[in-house]
């Protein structure tokens, strides 16, 4: 019996795995993916082992992780509710990471099992991601801070009530998007004073890790960080003003709105 099985090993389930495997030993992941060499490549990473089928997952495994697109997990939940019954009263914890797919979807295809919704972000790949966690009904407390745990190794996790996923997949899911088109301004900006391009990546990405670093450990207000960097008269300011003159903030907003709406209409169709 494994203790976590994947079914998927595109980039984020990979990075999961990843992360899950600092915190168990060899031979205790299980891997499937219908591009078989993907699924032996991660397996020789993570000291996995590679099953055949999602059945073969879903009957050896703990806790099974659906890694699919949204487009794709409909299918792998019809292999999975047809190999059930054979399992009598052991039945795994499923785990989805598919944006805008609802626990009562999912329910559709696996009533009264124990179902967890997963959101994990692009950082996961470095082990720096931000992971919000829902349960249905039928997950105890316990089994939800133990997968919370699990994927702890791959980033921070939180666990949420399910009316809040739409807005973690809009700030976290799609956010490093966000993040990466501002790195890539910055930088932009640094050439255009004569910054040589990959000395001002370097100069970009790091202001933006250091920054972000300093609101999680400090705990203070984005806001109160800013105003301490804006001295009166000085170069900070006259570009917070710029930002502002042309939208800044608005725009960022406006970006996570859209994407809270799409992955809320996800979860209808």
């Amino acid at each position: 019996m494994y203790k976590i099985g994947c079914i998927g090993t595109g980039a984020m389930g990979s990075a999961l795995m990843a992360g899950v495997r600092k915190k168990l030993e060899e031979n205790q992941i299980a891997l499937y993916d219908k591009d078989s060499e993907k699924a032996v490549g991660l397996a020789e990473k993570l000291a996995g082992v590679v099953c055949n089928s999602e059945e073969e997952v879903v009957k050896n495994s703990e806790i099974v992780v659906f890694a699919v697109k949204p487009n794709v997990l409909s299918s792998v939940l019809e292999k999975t509710s047809g190999c059930l019954e054979g399992l009598k009263a052991r039945h795994p914890v499923f785990v989805s990471i598919a944006a805008g797919i609802s626990l009562s979807s999912i329910e559709e295809y696996l009533p009264e099992e124990a179902i967890i919704r997963v959101m994990p972000n692009m950082p996961a790949l470095t082990g720096n991601g931000m992971i919000g966690l829902t349960g249905n009904s039928f997950v105890k407390k316990e089994v939800l801070e133990a997968v919370s745990s699990l994927l702890s190794g791959a980033g921070l996790t939180d666990i949420v009530p399910e009316s809040m996923m739409d807005a973690v997949t809009a700030v976290s899911g799609s956010g490093p998007a966000f993040v990466f088109m501002f790195i890539q301004a910055l930088a932009d900006g640094a050439v255009k004073c004569g910054m040589p391009r990959q000395q001002a990546v370097k100069y970009a990405a790091q202001t933006v890790m250091g920054s972000a670093k300093t609101v999680l450990e400090t705990g203070r207000h984005p806001e109160e960080l800013k105003d301490s960097v804006c001295s009166p008269g000085g170069t900070t300011i006259d570009g917070v003003q710029k930002l502002e003159e042309y939208g800044f903030r608005n725009s960022v907003m406006k970006a996570v709105e859209a994407a809270f709406l799409k992955s809320k209409a996800m979860g209808k169709n």
